[in-house]
């Protein structure tokens, strides 16, 4: 695609017509699981890893068959390596923690890095490296105690199984990006090559930041753009409340919103995110888990000439609706069968990814809440997710729009 065809980089709403995506193909950070470690890497199995590169394969294709420019994340990174030395420097500073190491291997090995080539160097830091993989010679001149202590199969930089799900660690309101802050010691690097991309690829130069926080967590998959100028915030396992103030208070000063809801999750592995029990799929209507539709509240925060506002609790459906202007936000849940309900739920059935007003991905196993949207006039797309699954995310987990056209 030449750069005159290439679409504006802006998103204002969760389903305006997608045009432009960031992925991040499976590659071998998920061969790094193992029954030993896989918890600690926030993954619920082992993944099958050739067959969630087809299925990875297969979601891409469904997006370019329907008009979506896919950029992948490894290209992307691989490319910015390659033409920028910061961005470099910067992604081998987020990888090598003295903390960790020490000095002497930390800066043995941050030597070794600097003279990698970009392909092998973009493998690295996603997928990691162990302490057998360290290069002959790599701490030899200054002793390193942390090297003869560790075992071999040991990580000297962690593997990032979860870069599969590009929604968390960036984001985008209106024509600007926010980098996120990342709550769980397994995912926190992810956000610092998703900024490399940002501050140094010639595809965003000239980009301007919405939001970023190195400090007070804030995850993309609690963010939903309910509507031009209206955010939706998750607060639980991921975002904290300091987080979705401080994403509130950022988007006000800029510009971007007028009406921010923080809205209370359970903190539990099965809602880590609000996109686990809702997501929009048309511009009034929610695919929602039952479970959550009458308890789920909000806290509205507003900015109106220069002040900050904030009121509630009261219950999010109704807060919603006033934000966005309109007289009732249309639900459809997961199936009114408890247990149907709690099995789609957990396999992601509320997880879509919208590429238009009324079109959803979806994963194809949830049947029963696929057959629901589609008996009120939603179209679904499935897709096969038996093995993108096991990390626990679903289309909209997996995909951060870059582009996306207005409503009209």
């Amino acid at each position: 695609m030449s750069a005159r065809e290439r679409p504006a980089l802006g998103v204002d709403t969760e389903v305006g017509t997608l045009r432009a995506v960031l992925l991040h193909r499976p590659g071998d950070e998920l061969k790094r699981l193992t029954p030993r470690n896989n918890d600690q890497l926030l993954f619920d199995g082992l993944p099958w890893v050739d067959r969630a590169q087809d299925e990875h394969d297969a979601f891409a294709d469904v997006l370019r068959g329907h008009g979506v420019e896919v950029l992948l994340l490894a290209d992307l990174l691989t490319e910015t390596l390659t033409t920028s030395g910061a961005a470099r420097m910067q992604g081998i500073a987020a990888a090598v923690d003295p903390r960790k190491l020490g000095h002497a291997l930390a800066e043995d090995l941050a030597a070794h890095l600097r003279g990698v080539p970009a392909v092998e160097l973009s493998a690295i830091l996603t997928a990691g490296m162990t302490f057998d993989e360290l290069p002959i010679g790599t701490g030899a001149a200054t002793p390193s105690l942390v090297r003869l202590m560790h075992h071999g199969a040991d990580f000297v930089i962690d593997p990032l199984p979860n870069l599969l799900f590009t929604r968390d660690s960036s984001f985008w309101v209106g024509g600007r990006f926010a980098i996120t802050s990342l709550a769980l010691a397994a995912r926190v690097r992810e956000a610092s090559l998703t900024d490399l991309i940002y501050a140094h690829h010639p595809r965003f130069r000239g980009v301007r930041r919405a939001y970023e926080s190195h400090t007070a967590p804030v995850e993309g998959g609690d963010v939903l753009l309910l509507a031009p100028g209206v955010i939706a915030v998750g607060v639980g396992e991921r975002t904290t409340p300091a987080g979705a103030e401080a994403l509130a208070r950022s988007v006000f000063e800029d510009g971007l919103a007028h009406t921010v809801l923080a809205v209370p999750i359970e903190q539990t592995r099965a809602s880590m995110h609000l996109d686990t029990v809702l997501t929009m799929v048309d511009s009034d209507t929610v695919v929602m888990y039952p479970v959550v539709r009458d308890t789920l509240s909000a806290y509205t925060i507003r900015y109106k000439d220069g002040l900050v506002a904030i009121g509630g609790p009261e219950p999010f459906l109704e807060a919603a609706a006033v934000a966005m202007g309109i007289d009732k936000l249309r639900v459809i849940d997961t199936g009114l069968d408890h247990v149907v309900a709690e099995r789609e739920q957990w396999d992601d059935g509320n997880n879509t990814l919208a590429l238009a007003p009324g079109v959803v991905v979806a994963y194809e196993r949830n049947a029963e809440t696929n057959a629901r949207m589609e008996a009120s006039d939603i179209e679904v797309v499935r897709i096969a997710g038996s093995e993108l699954g096991s990390g626990r995310g679903g289309p909209r987990c997996m995909a951060c729009p870059l582009a996306r056209d207005p409503l009209g």
